[in-house]
């Protein structure tokens, strides 16, 4: 028995950093995950509003540096639950419980984009990964210590190469 879901998208407003009774933190978002194809119609890309939910520190960590548009790598796996309303109507939801998330772009890309500017990825940049297991927060970050030359992290390294690349599809690993 399998349940475990891997996303990729952007939030589609502030993460909702709630606490329980017990004191816990819990927050709940939304991501908005592009469909791998396009509508014949109209030729353009739709998406699907996923909700989910993260809690304890990683929820609070996510309050702290994901904001509306960030784009989110999460995983987790799906839950239903059920509840009834103030009319008494009993009420179904589903929704990600996230074990862990990481945020696929650096800080400046975030602020360039919401700033409204176009943003050039680039290659050197780095996202955090934060992760929970068996309920304890482990924080991982990527850095670059293999001795290669340390570039400047805002250069773009393929700027000013107009050649392009011809792979064939025998030689992709996947």
């Amino acid at each position: 028995m399998i349940n475990n879901v891997t996303l990729v998208g952007r939030l589609t407003k502030e993460p909702d950093l709630r606490y329980t009774p017990g004191g816990n933190a819990v927050a709940t978002f939304t991501l908005a995950v592009n469909r791998n194809f396009t509508n014949n119609q109209t030729g353009k890309r739709e998406a699907d509003f996923i909700n989910c939910v993260i809690w304890r520190k990683p929820a609070e960590t996510m309050a702290n540096y994901a904001h509306k548009g960030t784009l989110l790598g999460v995983v987790g796996r799906i839950q239903t639950r059920h509840y009834e309303n103030q009319q008494g109507q009993r009420v179904y939801v589903t929704e990600v419980v996230c074990e862990n998330f990481q945020l696929l772009e650096s800080r400046s890309a975030s602020e360039q984009r919401q700033s409204g500017s176009e943003y050039q990825p680039n290659t050197s940049d780095s996202g955090g990964n934060y992760q929970t297991q068996n309920n304890s927060n482990q924080s991982t970050s990527q850095t670059n210590n293999n001795g290669l030359p340390d570039f400047d992290r805002d250069s773009d390294l393929f700027s000013g190469s107009s050649s392009t690349i011809d792979i064939s599809d025998d030689d992709l690993p996947f």
